[in-house]
């Protein structure tokens, strides 16, 4: 039976069908609009406020990678990349507040 449900689900997959929702597969940011004057860095946090630990200092040009479409109180759940093509999902995750990214266009 659980081999018919498989085939099945993929069956419709294949067909476009479609299930469930499809997955969030993540937006690309990079820090921005820090105040180089002040700390000029972006606090990585273990949750979604700056009452939380911070995990790590984040510099200026930092690629980021959301973990869903939206934020929540102003805060973004991202995993850091290496640099623009890192897309390998295996950087340190946690928190940022959202006003210090930069969405990614790369249709430019």
């Amino acid at each position: 039976m659980k081999h018919l449900i498989l085939t099945t689900l993929m069956a419709a997959a294949t067909l476009g069908l479609g299930t469930a929702a499809q997955a969030y597969s993540g937006e690309q940011f990079v820090v921005c609009d820090l105040n180089p004057d002040g700390d000029n860095f972006l606090a990585l946090r273990s949750c979604g406020s700056a009452k939380c630990a911070m995990q790590d200092k984040l510099g200026p040009g930092t690629f980021l990678v959301t973990m869903n479409p939206t934020g929540t109180k102003g805060w973004r759940e991202v995993i850091v990349q290496q640099n623009i093509q890192d897309w390998s999902y295996a950087g340190p995750s946690g928190w940022v507040y959202e006003k210090y990214i930069c969405l990614v266009d790369h249709t430019k």
